[in-house]
């Protein structure tokens, strides 16, 4: 759930900060004002394309921040991250400075736009009147129905896309093995001679590194030496055993223990020193091993580098030994279907049909799956639309037999029979802006239940929406708001009044631009904010009567 919201230097925004509750919340305000970039700044902060002309005029930088309420995975997910959370509480933000660069955080971690943008889908919906658009399209319709069909389809797609890799993968061997003999040919050779050159080498995995730094010390074995010897001297004190460290600790440890029948807090500093004595003798043993273990050789030096130069000159077009051993792991099979040429080929191809013929069968279980959610998900729908003053319409998929491709052998249309008896017309084609407004919302109402929300936001969700059909938008926003969070940008008192709170986004103009305020306003504050909207002026004596009616009937429904 969204708590807060501050925005800083966005568009007409110089300094804001809303406060949402659970429920309804309604921002209203006059054209110009900035609600639309309200809006816009929810988007920009749950991943969407920064760009620097979102910046207030004479400002460097703009900032979203905003104080989440996150539960279950996301806890989890946030934790993983090194975000800090305040209980369940996690303050995301996004940044964009001048040059369009832009920056997100989570609890205070610079985390890549990518990942708020995957909290977002999990967090947040929200929808702007470009969305009503895309919701013409096939593949968002397709995106919505198997959203709504759940395990079932998922589990189907699951199984389509492995087998579609499989095919994807096996078809590019097939095409790579299928050029000319004389490409083949050549590839076969180079494959063979590097992999001679690697089993007659015979590199181990971070080999070059280790050589590297064995190398190093080889080259400076005396340094080395003459440095742990002074440690251990320094530790040991050497053969005379005089002024070490060893001496001084045991000193006073001696000193502290004959007194410590004294005090008894002196017995934890004797147990201390005694764990620093042996800590001590432990350091100093093992560098000695160290430096007895230098090796000085010339002969080892020799062998060392001489192998580094052969690693080097094999390893020179891949890199470095990891590389190169990662090639050979890719390559290694391919040498096999090279030199079998025509013979592998066709045995290559009659797995391809194998795959094409699961990969059919799959396709039909899927289309099977989603055909038995298209029918749920168009029947929720359209009992949405007669609660929404579209009473007699309805809409149906039609799921059509199409090439198979990454998500399935289905072409995926979303129609609407506007009353009854009328056709069943495509709803690019067939839907008014109205009622693409009314559709988009009965969708969101139908996906909240079957896969919840917990925060929407609507931009202009009333968009083409009047009259009686204001009203019952405004019912229906109020009862989704039962179960979910819901912010809507609106300019129809109609949705307002059925707001549980009211913000009202207000323009202060400036000597050289205009800035915006946000408000909450309720009783006699609201009834102006609604009488305004009505009829254009806060305190016309017909707007405001027709306002308290709105909220009378708001609040006998809700």
């Amino acid at each position: 759930m969204l708590e807060q919201l501050r925005i800083k230097n966005l568009g007409v925004i110089r300094d804001a900060v809303l406060d949402f509750s659970p429920g309804f919340t309604v921002l209203t305000g006059e054209t110009g004002a900035g609600k639309t970039m309200v809006f816009r700044s929810l988007g920009l902060l749950f991943g969407g394309k920064s760009d620097s002309s979102m910046i207030s005029t004479g400002a460097d930088q703009a900032t979203v921040e905003a104080d989440v309420v996150v539960t279950g995975e996301l806890v989890k997910t946030l934790t993983e991250l090194g975000a800090e959370l305040d209980e369940s509480l996690v303050i995301l933000s996004r940044q964009v400075n001048a040059g369009g660069r832009s920056r997100a955080f989570a609890g205070g971690v610079s985390v890549p736009a990518g990942t708020i943008s995957d909290l977002g889908e999990a967090l947040i919906a929200v929808h702007g009147q470009s969305d009503q658009i895309r919701l013409t399209k096939g593949e968002q319709q397709r995106l919505l129905l198997d959203r709504f069909g759940a395990s079932p389809v998922a589990k189907a797609l699951d199984e389509y896309r492995v087998t579609w890799d499989k095919r994807k993968a096996l078809k590019f061997r097939i095409d790579l093995l299928s050029t000319d003999a004389g490409t083949r040919a050549t590839e076969l050779e180079r494959i063979t001679r590097v992999l001679e050159q690697v089993n007659l080498l015979k590199p181990q995995p971070n080999e070059d590194v280790e050589l590297g730094e064995e190398a190093s010390r080889l080259t400076h074995s005396e340094s080395l030496w003459a440095v742990a010897n002074g440690a251990v001297e320094g530790l040991t004190g050497g053969e005379s055993g005089g002024n070490s460290v060893a001496a001084v600790l045991a000193t006073a440890r001696k000193l502290l223990e004959h007194e410590q029948a004294l005090d008894p807090k002196l017995v934890e500093f004797v147990t201390r020193l005694r764990e620093l004595e042996v800590l001590a003798a432990d350091l100093a043993g093992d560098l000695g091993a160290y430096s007895a273990a230098i090796d000085a050789s010339p002969g080892r030096l020799a062998y060392v580098e001489d192998r580094r130069a052969a690693l080097k000159a094999l390893t020179r077009e891949f890199g470095q030994v990891a590389d190169l051993l990662a090639w050979v792991e890719e390559n290694s099979p391919r040498q096999a279907e090279l030199a079998g040429g025509d013979e592998v080929i066709a045995q290559l191809k009659a797995e391809l049909e194998e795959l094409t013929s699961a990969l059919k069968s799959a396709a039909g279980a899927l289309t099977k799956a989603r055909v038995k959610a298209a029918t749920a998900f168009a029947s929720a729908v359209s009992a949405e639309l007669a609660g929404l003053a579209m009473a007699g319409a309805k809409v149906e998929f039609v799921i059509t037999e199409a090439k198979p491709g990454p998500f399935g052998a289905d072409d995926v249309q979303l129609g609407l029979s506007s009353r009854p008896g009328a056709p069943l017309i495509a709803v690019a084609k067939g839907a008014s802006g109205g009622e693409l407004s009314r559709i988009m919302l009965a969708v969101e109402v139908v996906l909240a239940a079957a896969d919840p929300i917990e925060t929407f936001v609507f931009d202009e969700v009333d968009a083409g929406v009047g009259g009686a059909a204001a009203v019952e938008v405004g019912k229906r926003l109020a009862q989704l708001a039962k179960t979910s969070q819901v912010i809507v940008v609106t300019h129809l008192p109609q949705v307002a009044a059925f707001a549980d709170k009211h913000l009202v986004i207000s323009r202060l103009d400036g000597d050289e631009f205009h800035k915006s305020a946000v408000s909450a306003v309720a009783d006699s504050e609201r009834v102006n904010e609604l009488s305004r909207m009505l009829a254009g002026l806060s305190d016309s004596e017909a707007g405001t009567k027709l306002a308290e009616e709105l909220l009378a009937l708001a609040k006998s429904v809700k």
